[in-house]
């Protein structure tokens, strides 16, 4: 049976700040540990007025601090944005604190726009395109340093730290592979190459020190409550976002609406097949049939759940409600 996970974007919802968002991600991160989930993770993105989960480390450290078990980690840090150094001592860091329990998922996109890429990078020509020199050379600053050793990593270097590759195409499939490396793909908002990207991973892995055979985790987007009608309208709040961001937009978590769907045009309704084609909604049998025929079909390792709901009290109860579904799922099997 899949393991389940989480994916928090520590959502911002409209009458609300970051910093309760970040309370809410911690309380939901000691909920899902409660629960049984086995990783809480966050991701990095930039100039998005509904996420606060820009300084992912620093958010995970606040995450960490109030739990005990769950694994921590970044789904994932935007490489190009960053020198491989300064990720290494940064989640070197939190193993340090925190031994045990840190993964490091990587990926090449920006995580935001063209401008705020600009700030961050001020030389956009050429940086995704060192994306697996730079992989590797992050990895190597957790090696134990060798005699001679003149740039280290402290903390980091000789620290066990699960390297994984993110991706939303092939691309990342094939570098995860050819290292040997676990790979986490993007369908809970990118599902469109998702097949074909996990065939390429398993067809193409090679084993390594890392990781002895495939492991694939896939984003999913669910929605869980007592009714559909009301999963439905909860759900609202996720599929007006995305429409937002895909608008150029992006703003606060907005407040679900009541017959939203029905609202929609046929070019809104083609955006989110695209976008949030993946996802599961509804009552719990809805949900365990939705889970049921995504692990048939894709064989996932690994499931890593992103809700993005407006009360917080209600997106605790979907991942409540998701876990139950899980554990009787995984008794059955």
């Amino acid at each position: 049976m899949a393991h389940l996970s989480i994916l928090d974007l520590s959502p911002v919802p409209e009458g609300s700040d970051a910093g309760e968002a970040l309370r809410n991600s911690a309380d939901l991160a000691r909920h899902a540990e409660a629960l049984g989930y086995n990783r809480f993770w966050m991701a990095e993105h930039h100039n998005m007025p509904g996420i606060a989960s820009a300084a992912t480390a620093v958010a995970l450290a606040h995450v960490a601090a109030g739990t005990q078990r769950i694994r921590i980690g970044a789904g994932g840090i935007m490489l190009p944005n960053h020198a491989p150094l300064i990720i290494a001592e940064q989640f070197g860091t939190l193993a340090a604190l925190h031994p045990g329990r840190v993964d490091l998922g990587l990926g090449r996109a920006p995580g935001t726009d063209q401008v705020a890429a600009h700030a961050m990078r001020r030389n956009l020509a050429g940086d995704v395109d060192d994306f697996p020199r730079d992989v590797m050379e992050l990895m190597r600053y957790f090696e134990p340093a060798q005699p001679g050793q003149r740039l280290r990593a402290v903390p980091g270097e000789g620290l066990d730290i699960p390297v994984w590759i993110l991706g939303s195409s092939t691309y990342g499939a094939q570098l995860a592979a050819m290292l040997g490396l676990p790979y986490a793909f993007a369908s809970h908002f990118a599902p469109a190459m998702m097949m074909e990207a996990i065939a390429a991973y398993r067809a193409e892995f090679r084993p390594s020190a890392r990781l002895a055979k495939p492991h694939v985790m896939l984003g999913i987007p669910v929605c869980a409550a007592e009714t559909e009608a009301e999963a439905r309208f909860l759900f609202s709040s996720q599929q007006q976002a995305m429409l937002n961001i895909r608008r150029g937009l992006p703003g606060k978590l907005p407040r679900p609406v009541e017959g939203f769907e029905a609202q929609l045009d046929p070019r809104a309704r083609m955006v989110l097949e695209h976008t949030l084609g993946c996802a599961v909604v509804g009552g719990p049998e809805a949900v365990r049939r939705g889970i049921a025929d995504f692990i048939a079909r894709t064989g996932a390792d690994e499931l890593m759940v992103t809700a993005q709901i407006h009360d917080h009290a209600a997106r605790k109860r979907s991942y409540e409600i998701l876990a139950g579904v899980h554990g009787e799922m995984a008794k059955a099997a």
